[in-house]
């Protein structure tokens, strides 16, 4: 074996975190030691000479287990076989980050969207005010400067904002891995080209279902053809292609098709994920929530699928929190790792967080990012556990969901600090079990239209 590192991931220095990561799509693996240790060492030499090298440094170094640590970082398609040499580069400036610096950067350029996708997870009331070109560039700057070093680029459809390729360069220039989050809907090989040369270093291109009759349905326009040839386009620039499908009860039963299309088109990683029920997808909730039957169907097809394309495609599979009695750690923790900066500037902890009561969030037009992440009282309400009620404060999961989705708690409770009614220890988890499912005949769910 010669490993190298996976398509779309970049081993860094982080000097701010005295730190090493790998950076991948949509994704930052934080290493310790004696990984940073192999990984710095995979440059094209074979396994034997890797292990040669750690032996001069380190005692106890022995084939077997830097290759139990290349297969596990095989397994999750950061290393591979005659994979691209690694060349280390640092990041962040020389002083340290304070501890609990953000890593990521949701950045929603616009509302607007050509789709009319019915499980949408945007506020019902669309921003019309957008960001100009100079305050995102300062913007990234920011986020460089407090920690962040994975952007997420995504809207609406960010491909509607004619300055992304120049957006992408302000981010590449602050040392920001860029991912872009589209409908693939204006993903010319003309346009993919300048995306690239900016320093664009992943697509995930969203796909409604397998069936064409189905996703047209479900997007309310005919797609396909041009998210397949967004598809053809990502893979012949060299670029690495994730494939997002939401499930729902519309497309649920298609989970062995939708993988086997992310296969065919080309695909590194395909998002499995059921949806969540926020903004509008919360007001088509009953046309689109599956039975406890479809679930587990399909989370049978998914381990399938993962059995029998795992070594081709990395598959991430996540389960509906209503139906599993097991709530999501939402965002990896409310103020913990990531932010989010809506297109009017407006800054939150997570996608949702504008719906809770209480002061307006704070806005990066008025208030310094660094300022808001560490000392704004929206960031702060939730961080941690010290907030959490009984029975989270004592349960051995605090550390693992963080007493579940807060946006979650308040649609179902009223009170954002309850513990998510999906947890099947939260007093209030009947108001999940006694939804009424219906499978037949569903109410129609209502497109989503920019106004």
């Amino acid at each position: 074996m010669n490993p190298g590192l996976h398509t779309g991931c970049d081993l860094v220095y982080d000097r701010g975190r005295d730190a090493w990561l790998v950076l991948y799509p949509e994704g930052v693996l934080v290493l310790d030691e004696p990984a940073a240790a192999v990984l710095t060492r995979c440059d094209g030499r074979p396994v034997d000479e890797i292990v040669a090298s750690l032996a001069l440094e380190y005692d106890g170094v022995d084939e077997a287990s830097v290759g139990r640590l290349l297969d596990s970082l095989t397994a999750q398609h950061i290393v591979a076989d005659g994979g691209t040499p690694v060349a280390p580069r640092s990041l962040g400036g020389p002083s340290s980050l304070p501890a609990g610096a953000p890593i990521g950067l949701v950045a929603e350029l616009t509302h607007r969207c050509p789709l009319q996708c019915t499980y949408c997870s945007n506020p019902v009331s669309l921003s019309r005010t957008e960001l100009d070109q100079a305050t995102w560039d300062a913007i990234f700057q920011q986020a460089s400067d407090l920690g962040v070093r994975q952007l997420h680029l995504t809207g609406g459809e960010p491909l509607l904002r004619r300055d992304l390729p120049e957006l992408v360069a302000y981010a590449t220039a602050y040392g920001l891995y860029s991912n872009l989050i589209t409908s693939g809907l204006g993903l010319s090989t003309a346009r993919l080209t300048a995306l690239v040369d900016a320093g664009l270093r992943h697509v995930q291109l969203s796909v409604q279902d397998s069936d064409p009759a189905s996703a047209h349905r479900i997007a309310g326009l005919p797609a396909t053809d041009r998210k397949r040839a967004a598809a053809a386009a990502v893979i012949a620039s060299g670029l690495p292609l994730t494939v997002n499908v939401v499930l729902h009860a519309a497309n649920v039963g298609r989970v062995p098709e939708i993988a086997e299309l992310a296969v065919s088109l080309g695909a590194t990683r395909l998002e499995l994920a059921h949806t969540q029920f926020y903004g509008w997808a919360l007001r088509n909730r009953a046309a689109l929530i599956p039975t406890p039957d479809q679930v587990a169907a399909a989370d049978r097809a998914a381990a399938d699928a993962v059995s029998r394309y795992g070594d081709r495609i990395q598959i991430t599979y996540v389960r509906p929190d209503y139906l599993t009695g097991t709530p999501k750690p939402c965002m990896q923790g409310w103020g913990a790792r990531q932010l989010v900066i809506t297109p009017a500037g407006d800054v939150l902890p997570c996608l949702a967080a504008a719906q809770l009561p209480g002061p307006p969030p704070p806005n990066v037009r008025t208030t310094g990012l660094a300022t808001i992440w560490h000392e704004s009282e929206l960031f702060n309400r939730f961080r941690g556990t010290a907030w959490m009620p009984s029975p989270c404060r004592s349960c051995d999961r605090r550390e693992l969901d963080f007493g579940g989705c807060r946006c979650q708690a308040f649609q179902l409770t009223g009170d954002a600090a309850a513990t998510d009614p999906a947890c099947h220890l939260s007093p209030a988890h009947d108001l999940v079990t006694s939804l009424r499912i219906p499978v037949a005949p569903r109410p129609v769910p209502v497109p989503r239209r920019f106004p």
